[in-house]
Protein backbone atom coordinates (compact mmCIF):
# COMPACT_ATOMS: atom_id res chain seq x y z
CA UNK A 1 0.00 0.00 0.00
CA UNK A 2 2.69 2.35 1.55
CA UNK A 3 5.44 2.44 -2.14
CA UNK A 4 8.03 4.52 -3.34
CA UNK A 5 9.39 4.62 -7.23
CA UNK A 6 12.23 6.09 -8.33
CA UNK A 7 12.93 7.02 -11.66
CA UNK A 8 15.47 9.07 -13.57
CA UNK A 9 18.67 7.39 -12.85
CA UNK A 10 21.19 6.52 -16.02
CA UNK A 11 24.50 6.53 -17.33
CA UNK A 12 26.25 9.62 -16.90
CA UNK A 13 30.27 10.78 -18.02
CA UNK A 14 31.51 12.35 -14.97
CA UNK A 15 30.62 16.56 -14.22
CA UNK A 16 27.23 15.03 -16.00
CA UNK A 17 23.92 16.05 -14.37
CA UNK A 18 20.65 13.55 -13.57
CA UNK A 19 17.17 14.37 -12.04
CA UNK A 20 15.62 11.45 -10.00
CA UNK A 21 12.25 11.81 -8.88
CA UNK A 22 9.85 9.79 -6.28
CA UNK A 23 6.83 9.11 -6.64
CA UNK A 24 4.67 8.53 -3.37
CA UNK A 25 1.47 6.56 -2.94
CA UNK A 26 -0.21 5.21 0.50
CA UNK A 27 0.92 8.27 3.03
CA UNK A 28 -0.40 11.73 3.55
CA UNK A 29 3.66 12.94 1.97
CA UNK A 30 2.87 16.35 3.04
CA UNK A 31 3.13 15.41 6.87
CA UNK A 32 6.18 13.28 6.14
CA UNK A 33 10.11 14.45 5.99
CA UNK A 34 11.29 12.62 3.22
CA UNK A 35 14.41 11.82 2.10
CA UNK A 36 17.34 10.49 -0.46
CA UNK A 37 19.30 7.44 -0.21
CA UNK A 38 21.99 5.75 -1.45
CA UNK A 39 24.04 2.24 -1.59
CA UNK A 40 27.13 1.85 -3.55
CA UNK A 41 27.63 -1.95 -4.63
CA UNK A 42 29.36 -3.75 -1.23
CA UNK A 43 28.33 -0.63 1.20
CA UNK A 44 25.87 0.28 3.35
CA UNK A 45 22.84 2.40 2.78
CA UNK A 46 23.57 6.68 3.44
CA UNK A 47 21.48 9.17 3.70
CA UNK A 48 21.90 12.02 0.70
CA UNK A 49 19.84 14.93 1.75
CA UNK A 50 16.43 15.61 3.61
CA UNK A 51 13.65 17.59 3.44
CA UNK A 52 10.92 18.69 5.61
CA UNK A 53 7.33 19.23 4.74
CA UNK A 54 8.01 22.76 4.95
CA UNK A 55 11.32 23.10 2.62
CA UNK A 56 13.62 22.83 5.37
CA UNK A 57 16.71 20.99 4.16
CA UNK A 58 19.91 19.37 5.08
CA UNK A 59 22.44 17.27 3.01
CA UNK A 60 25.08 15.09 3.85
CA UNK A 61 28.58 16.55 3.22
CA UNK A 62 29.33 14.61 0.26
CA UNK A 63 26.31 16.01 -1.89
CA UNK A 64 26.74 19.86 -0.26
CA UNK A 65 26.67 22.42 -3.04
CA UNK A 66 26.14 19.77 -6.06
CA UNK A 67 22.55 17.89 -4.81
CA UNK A 68 19.53 19.61 -4.47
CA UNK A 69 16.83 18.40 -3.07
CA UNK A 70 12.78 19.27 -3.86
CA UNK A 71 9.28 18.16 -3.17
CA UNK A 72 6.15 19.26 -4.68
CA UNK A 73 3.45 17.85 -2.12
CA UNK A 74 0.43 18.92 -4.74
CA UNK A 75 2.45 16.07 -6.74
CA UNK A 76 3.17 13.73 -3.94
CA UNK A 77 6.67 13.58 -5.62
CA UNK A 78 10.15 14.44 -4.34
CA UNK A 79 13.11 15.37 -6.47
CA UNK A 80 16.94 15.00 -6.43
CA UNK A 81 18.91 16.88 -8.96
CA UNK A 82 22.06 15.60 -9.23
CA UNK A 83 24.85 18.53 -10.68
CA UNK A 84 28.65 17.73 -11.12
CA UNK A 85 28.38 14.22 -10.63
CA UNK A 86 31.83 12.07 -9.68
CA UNK A 87 32.42 8.02 -10.13
CA UNK A 88 31.93 7.56 -6.46
CA UNK A 89 28.53 8.88 -6.73
CA UNK A 90 27.73 5.65 -8.21
CA UNK A 91 25.17 3.47 -6.86
CA UNK A 92 21.40 2.72 -6.53
CA UNK A 93 19.17 5.63 -5.05
CA UNK A 94 16.33 5.62 -3.07
CA UNK A 95 13.68 7.51 -1.73
CA UNK A 96 11.83 6.83 1.80
CA UNK A 97 10.43 8.73 4.59
CA UNK A 98 12.37 9.00 7.40
CA UNK A 99 12.43 6.19 9.80
CA UNK A 100 10.59 4.61 7.41
CA UNK A 101 10.92 0.62 6.24
CA UNK A 102 8.85 0.95 2.77
CA UNK A 103 11.52 0.64 0.36
CA UNK A 104 11.11 0.70 -3.40
CA UNK A 105 13.68 -0.91 -5.97
CA UNK A 106 16.12 2.58 -6.25
CA UNK A 107 17.38 3.63 -9.43
CA UNK A 108 20.70 3.52 -11.29
CA UNK A 109 22.72 6.08 -11.36
CA UNK A 110 26.33 5.19 -12.63
CA UNK A 111 29.02 7.89 -13.25
CA UNK A 112 31.96 6.62 -16.03
CA UNK A 113 33.60 8.04 -18.58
Amino acid sequence: QVQFVESGGGLVQPGGSLRLSCAASGIPFGFYTMAWYRQAPGKQREVVARIRSSGITNYADFAKGRFTISRDNLKNTMYLQLNGLKPEDTGVYYCNAVEGDNWGHGTQVTVSS
